[in-house]
């Protein structure tokens, strides 16, 4: 008997997860009121081609080792807990800009009915069912999380433009992108060296770069941000950022920190309800874990004894009015897990009493905590909750 040979896309397809296979490699729900098991996750990467930054969703153009998968975009919800990573610091989906490759990490809606992406993949088997994120990060926050860099082996300048020849470890089964590749540069990528922000003309001027033909490299450790190529569908890259020393990626690694820190401090920390211990005449003690993915400086301002103020949220981690419908009360107790805490959590249980429950405060759902000295603001009308039906933009936008 001939061995069936199955055509190289279906191959393709099954290698990346479009299709499970049939030992039941099924692809996990998460539970309401739990953080999901991290070996659950599926790895996808592509080009981030449309944000919706308000509802904390967006699309990505997808792709495998060797082409791009062109047609049907995957349309991706951060799950409420979702961390998000742009030059390797904590950030928000509109601190990313459009034709960035990212990679995240995706499973399943936990609710159909109430995901921020609606099912629009019908019965098409090519499409991803993963739509929810629990992780999503830049190439520079991937190679920072794991420890690499790219080794950089030459470039090739050819008037205003260039080829730089780079490579990047991956093991197998690994996250990103691996092996050799041939990138482009121009008067477009952003070159970083120190506290300096340079051009590729600058260094062909200082001699370090040829101003025509090759020259090579004994592997230089370099960071690269990777954006959209006229080639992609042959997963050609650009690069738009290309950092040539580790001071120049910690000044980026700051900027983005303290981008994400007023983010936070204007829009609070959110956090899942645990449990509520009940008093007399409205008052309750909230026991809540604050989502993981914020700088460490934000969990350091919460402490013992302090004032704040608890805001109801929904799982886009939109809120209403947070500065009139919150409610005012005390920290009394915070406290961090001993073991590694899973993805999405911070590890960080707080005990939070106010004198009066509000609905919104229900264990399983989420709520926005400012601590004393945050500004206690609503954010932008576009950012508010007015109903799930009244969502701006509309789901519409996917179909």
């Amino acid at each position: 008997m001939k061995r069936q040979i199955l055509p190289i896309y279906i191959l393709l397809l099954i290698s990346f997860g479009f299709i499970r296979n049939a030992q039941g490699d099924e692809p996990f729900r998460p539970e309401s009121g739990k953080f999901p098991p991290i070996e659950e996750a599926k790895a996808y990467r592509g080009e981030l081609v449309f944000v919706d930054h308000v509802n904390r969703r967006g699309s990505l153009r997808l792709h495998v080792d060797g082409h791009f998968q062109e047609g049907h975009l995957h349309h991706f919800a951060m799950l409420p807990y979702g961390e998000i990573y742009y030059h390797g610091a904590p950030a928000d989906l509109r601190d990313i800009p459009i034709g960035t490759v990212l990679y995240g990490l995706f499973y399943l809606p936990p609710d159909p009915d109430t995901s921020a992406v609606p099912n629009v993949k019908g019965n098409d088997k090519t499409a991803p069912p993963e739509t929810h994120a629990i992780l999503l990060e830049d190439g520079p926050s991937l190679c920072l999380r794991k420890e690499k860099a790219w080794k950089l082996k030459e470039v090739n300048i050819n008037g205003s433009e260039g080829i730089l020849v780079a490579s990047l470890d991956r093991e197998d089964g690994g996250e990103g992108l691996g092996g050799e590749h041939q990138l482009t540069i121009d008067g477009s990528t952003r070159i970083w060296r120190g506290r300096e922000l340079l051009g590729l003309n600058d260094l062909i001027a200082e001699g370090l770069w040829p101003a025509s033909g090759k020259k090579e490299f004994d592997g230089q450790d370099i960071q690269l941000a990777l954006t959209w190529h006229p080639r992609y569908l042959y997963q050609q890259f650009h690069v738009s950022d290309l950092w040539l020393d580790e001071t120049a990626m910690n000044i980026a690694i700051e900027r983005q920190r303290q981008r994400h820190i007023r983010h936070i401090h204007t829009r609070w920390m959110p956090a899942r309800v645990d449990t509520i211990q009940y008093g007399e005449f409205g008052q309750a003690t909230i026991t809540a874990t604050l989502f993981g993915g914020m700088d460490d400086s934000l969990y350091a301002e919460f402490k013992s004894g302090i004032g704040g103020k608890m805001a109801a949220a929904e799982n886009t981690l939109r809120t209403w009015w947070p500065d009139h419908d919150g409610m005012d009360g005390r920290i009394i107790s915070v406290e961090k897990m001993e073991d590694k805490p899973q993805l999405g959590s911070s590890g960080i249980q707080i005990q939070f009493d106010v004198p009066l429950i509000l609905e919104g405060f229900r264990p399983g759902r989420i709520v926005r905590i400012r601590t004393q000295g945050w500004p206690n603001v609503k954010p932008p009308v576009e950012e508010r909750v007015r109903s799930f039906e009244d969502r701006w933009p509309s789901a519409d936008i996917f179909k």
